[in-house]
C-alpha cells in the first residue's frame, strides 16, 4: 500500500471524498476553481484544498499524482 492509500484509509469519509473529487478534476483537466499554484524552483505543483496539499507533475501531458500530505512546515521539504 503506498502513502496516498494509506493517507485516505485514515481520513474522514468527508475529506476523502473532496479530495478524491480535486484529483478526478484534475486528470479530467477541469481546473477551473481549483487553488493551483506552481512549487517554486521545481517543476511540480500543488492545489490547496483545506489542511490538505495535492502534490503532483505533468509528464507527456498527463497529470501524475505524487503525494498528497496534511499542510505543515515540512509540506514541500523533498518536493
Amino acid at each position: 500500500m503506498d502513502r496516498i492509500e494509506k493517507l485516505l484509509r485514515k481520513i474522514s469519509q468527508k475529506d476523502r471524498q473532496k479530495l478524491l473529487d480535486i484529483i478526478e478534476r484534475l486528470v479530467k483537466g477541469n481546473k477551473k476553481g481549483l487553488d493551483i499554484k506552481k512549487i517554486k524552483d521545481t517543476d511540480f505543483y500543488r492545489s490547496k484544498s483545506g489542511r490538505f496539499r495535492i502534490i503532483f507533475h505533468f509528464h507527456n501531458k498527463e497529470i501524475i499524482i505524487d503525494s498528497i500530505k496534511l499542510r505543515n512546515k515540512a509540506t514541500y521539504k523533498k518536493v
